[in-house]
């Protein structure tokens, strides 16, 4: 049974109080609710604890059909910047008009016997295990790429610029010459993607405060090995292409949330991978 809400926007209830709404008069039948919104923006535990997701790093634009036109731009020649302009990587950047599809990333859940018969329990189910679940293989999509192809994630793009660090050699001193490095191609290094174990290891050292103080965004993910730190100018590079739907769905005693977005390269060389050895 597919089910189209009156309030798809969400504007009374969650994602999960809708959803159980629906189970509960489907009479034991597959079920599929549409939602106009993206399901990992929805997370409640979010609102009370500073955890960036990767999405959190990028600017969003909805979009209403698919493939979308997008300015990307290639780097030439040069690495670093002079004291003029035309001593400048951007002075030496190609434009040219690409193309940008969407793709569908899922998440499935068991669903336990007896759940989808409580009503609350199932609600609270959905909003804080269901949708977490699908912001870590979001995360996954955004930084690996999707199945389809449609998605090319941000440690595998063309034009990505990559470099080796000490791993002896302190971390605050790799992360401030990496954010620099990413300013040599004109842009200003605005996040971090890393893994807990640097993240908890910003905090120890108080650098994570200092980030902070110069707008710097550190968003953490298991999605990324220990061993490295993707910098960049996240907002200028890429921009998060959503739709703005979702969907829900129960079925064969599994439950199932999708969103569909896409992501639009405009300038691969303002994001750095740094590996440490």
């Amino acid at each position: 049974m597919r089910y189209l809400l009156s309030d798809p926007a969400l504007t009374t209830r969650s994602p999960g109080e809708e959803f159980a709404r629906v189970v509960a008069g489907s009479r034991g039948a597959d079920v599929r609710v549409d939602l106009a919104v993206s399901l990992p923006t929805t997370f409640p535990l979010a609102a009370h604890r500073p955890r960036y997701t990767v999405r959190h790093l990028l600017k969003t634009a909805t979009v209403t059909e698919e493939p979308v036109s997008v300015v990307s731009e290639a780097v030439g020649a040069l690495e670093s910047s002079g004291d003029r302009y035309a001593g400048t990587p951007e002075a030496h950047f190609s434009p040219s008009l690409t193309k940008a599809g969407l793709t569908t990333v899922r998440a499935t859940v068991p669903a336990p016997a007896g759940l989808p018969d409580d009503p609350a329990l199932l609600a609270a189910f959905v909003d804080h295990r269901v949708v977490v679940r699908l912001c870590t293989v979001e995360n996954e999509a955004l930084l690996h790429g999707s199945a389809d192809h449609e998605v090319t994630g941000l440690l595998q793009l063309p034009g990505l610029r990559r470099q080796k660090a000490d791993r002896a050699e302190p971390l605050d001193l790799i992360v401030t010459d990496s954010a620099a490095q990413v300013e040599e191609m004109g842009g200003s290094c605005d996040g971090i993607v890393t893994h807990p174990q640097r993240y908890w290891d910003m905090v120890r050292s108080g650098l994570l405060t200092r980030l902070g103080e110069v707008g710097v965004r550190v968003s953490r993910t298991r999605m990324v090995r220990p061993d490295q730190l993707l910098f960049g100018d996240f907002r200028a590079a890429v921009t998060l292409l959503e739709p703005g739907r979702s969907t829900l769905a129960l079925r064969d005693g599994v439950i199932e949330a999708t969103v569909r977005l896409g992501l639009a390269v405009h300038l691969p060389q303002h994001l750095l991978l740094v590996e440490t050895a």
